[in-house]
Order: structure tokens, then sequence, then C-alpha cells
């Protein structure tokens, strides 16, 4: 089935067509890996919707991406719960960590780092969404840990093209 038909099929359980946005939003991100102006537009004919009602959703969401993002995109919450258990001591490091800044994607293109408002997930502050997996209580330790582990996945992955990165001034 591709792209079209999977929207329509989704597009057939609403009453609505612009109930279907968020999912085709989803459908279409999955195929293309992120959210391109012409993938957006794409979107809003099948549908038969406004363009513009398409944009706003795609760009207002954390989790759709309109710009192409590492293998491991890194959301670290930095809502109050989670600034006031570290995580902007934890985004230096893992800034640090990644020879990368907020909002930058590795070299090899393996982690992308953002922030986000909020995960809704405060009782488990500071946390981190790594793709639909939320990690919390996160100190450096657990953050280095949780960062050797998606590279071994990316090395199942891809091969053992990926090494660890050493810390800056190793």
């Amino acid at each position: 089935m591709n792209m079209r038909e999977k929207i329509e099929a989704a597009a057939a359980r609403y009453p609505d067509q612009r109930s279907a946005i968020m999912p085709a939003l989803l459908i279409a991100q999955k195929e293309h890996g992120h959210l391109p102006g012409p993938v957006l537009e794409e979107v809003a004919d099948i549908l038969n919707v406004e363009r513009i009602w398409v944009y706003e959703l795609a760009t207002f969401y954390t989790l759709f991406h309109t710009e192409p993002v590492g293998m491991f995109h890194l959301q670290l919450c930095d809502n109050v719960s989670c600034m006031l258990r570290g995580s902007e001591a934890l985004l230096k490091h893992l800034e640090a960590m990644l020879g990368i800044t907020k909002g930058g994607t590795t070299p090899e293109g393996l982690f992308t780092l953002s922030t986000v408002e909020c995960l809704g997930a405060c009782e488990m502050a500071p946390v981190m969404q790594v793709g639909d997996d939320y990690h919390g209580d996160l100190d450096f330790a657990r953050v280095d840990a949780l960062l050797d582990r998606l590279r071994a996945v990316a090395r199942q992955a891809t091969g053992p093209v990926l090494a660890p990165a050493a810390p800056p001034g190793e």
C-alpha cells in the first residue's frame, strides 16, 4: 500500500477530513523520514484540506519534523520540573558529549538534540524522549549509558562504522 492509500484508509475513519491530518502526517513522516514542504502539500491535497491546516499541525507538535533528524532524536524536556532537577546541566553535558548544540545533528547523522517544552512525565524528571521511549531520572551517568546503548543499536543496524565519540579534550 502506498502513502496515498494509507492516508486515504486512515482518513476514512474520520467524519471530517481535517480530523485525519495528524494520522496522515504520521504516515507521511514514516514514509519520508521528515515532512518537507512538498510532502505537507501532498498530505493536504490527499485530504482535500487547506495547506495551512497541515502546516500548522506539522510545525506545532514536536513529534513532527519538517527538517531531517538523526537516527536518534534526543528530546530533552526543559520545562520547570525538569529544569529544577538538572535538565540545563544535562543539556550542556549532551552538547559536550555529542559535539553539537541544541538543534544540531551529529556529522554522521546518528543524533539530533532538541529541547521540548513538556513531555508530561514530571514524576521522572529530568526526562528525555528518544523516538517513542521516555528515559527519566536522568543524570550524567544515565545519559552516558543511554548514548552507549544507542550507539550499539546503531552499530548493529549499520555496521561498525559508528565508533563511540570521545568526550571533548581527550
